[in-house]
């Protein structure tokens, strides 16, 4: 059960800054809601306690994931910093995107910005946010794959690489389960996301596990993918955006002799023609994946995705097998393909990773047993849309 806190700001305008002492802790996570308007905020956190010493994890939104636990002794405080992207789906007075049915409950949609705190005791004395106009954004477009995920035990890159980057980039994930080039493009979310951004920001598009399912005529890797693809690279060029394609991940498909099995057909292949023909750099998270999942082996991948024996989840009678979902494990090992990739490209959004950043092989994989994820919200059975 949360410990909600709300902090009122009708009157909340741009150049105005919320500054408030809580002193909260608690052995329940704490969630902190304040009514804002879209853009991007400086998050500034005090965590600690006066008579308790504190192990405090921190998180935005539909849990996007910010800072590992911070440890606090009793008397003692620490303070973070980072970035949080808050949109609504109005994109003008007569406009918004068209969302899901299950996205109006989602934190990232609604008209707060929303601030979690888990782990074993949770200790926030201190919360200022504050307008932050003067940073690089970096949008995402995707599937299931990219989104923040809201709930247990699904989740994506989307909501883990803001772990590493500094107060200098946000990132606003525009992601939703199921979705296609086709369809993202329908639901008018590029269109929001141009509303919102400024010369010199970066969109990143993953797209091909839904696309390759649209079997209309005209659908295809060479003719409808690619045609939306460009659309992307066009209309974020135009706006004065840097695009940034990323090949969809792979799929956890291996054949009797264990060797990984290549379900995206010539998706990734036409993402790639079209990058060079377009002059957009590529990130080739199939590749990656592919190598990280042949690293755990047949076995072993499992822990990366939603791989769970029944009764792991409170009303889970069944066992949950899904070889496309990432866990978060899985999650936050592709965020760290997706942090490579940028790296190999040169990118100047790397010039703001933080201090503790580590190069990642995807041949050389983290330890599953050895990764710790301290829940902040409950738990939901159901499959994301698409696969």
């Amino acid at each position: 059960m949360f410990l909600q806190v709300a902090l009122l700001a009708s009157s909340f305008c741009q150049a105005q800054i919320i500054d408030s002492t809580l002193n909260k802790v608690s052995t329940e996570p704490i969630s902190l809601s304040v009514a804002i308007p879209d853009g991007n905020y400086r998050v500034t956190v005090t965590l600690g306690n006066k008579k308790k010493a504190g192990q405090t994890v921190v998180r935005a939104e539909s849990r996007r994931h910010f800072f590992d636990m911070v440890e606090t002794k009793k008397g003692c405080f620490t303070t973070v910093s980072f970035l949080v992207n808050k949109h609504s789906p109005r994109i003008d007075d007569k406009t918004t995107v068209k969302l899901k049915q299950r996205e109006y409950g989602y934190k990232n949609w609604d008209d707060s910005l929303t601030l979690s705190f888990c782990g074993p005791m949770p200790a926030v004395q201190r919360i200022s946010i504050e307008p932050a106009n003067d940073v690089t954004t970096v949008f995402l477009c995707g599937n299931s794959t990219v989104v923040d995920q809201e709930s247990e035990p699904w989740a994506s890159w989307g909501q883990m690489i803001t772990r590493w980057f500094g107060d200098k980039v946000a990132v606003a994930n525009f992601a939703e389960s199921g979705l296609s080039c086709t369809s993202f493009l329908a639901q008018l979310r590029l269109d929001k996301i141009l509303s919102q951004l400024k010369q010199g920001d970066y969109v990143i598009v993953e797209f091909g596990h839904n696309d390759e399912k649209e079997k209309r005529a005209g659908d295809g890797a060479w003719y409808s993918y690619s045609r939306n693809l460009k659309i992307f690279a066009d209309r974020v060029k135009e706006a004065g955006g840097h695009v940034i394609f990323c090949t969809p991940t792979a799929r956890r498909s291996f054949d009797k002799n264990g060797q990984l099995v290549n379900t995206h057909g010539d998706y990734p292949e036409a993402m790639k023609t079209v990058a060079q023909r377009e002059h957009v750099p590529i990130i080739d998270l199939t590749q990656m994946s592919s190598t990280f999942f042949e690293a755990l082996g047949d076995e072993g991948s499992k822990r990366a995705l939603v791989h769970y024996p029944a009764n792991t989840f409170p009303g889970q009678d069944n066992p949950l097998a899904d070889n496309t979902h990432f866990n978060t494990f899985g999650a936050w090992e592709i965020a760290k393909m997706v942090i490579m990739g940028l790296k190999q490209m040169n990118s100047p959004l790397t010039n703001h990773l933080r201090a503790d950043w580590q190069d990642f092989d995807p041949a050389h994989p983290d330890n599953p047993e050895s990764f710790m994820w301290h829940t902040s919200a409950g738990s939901n059975l159901t499959k994301p849309d698409g696969n």
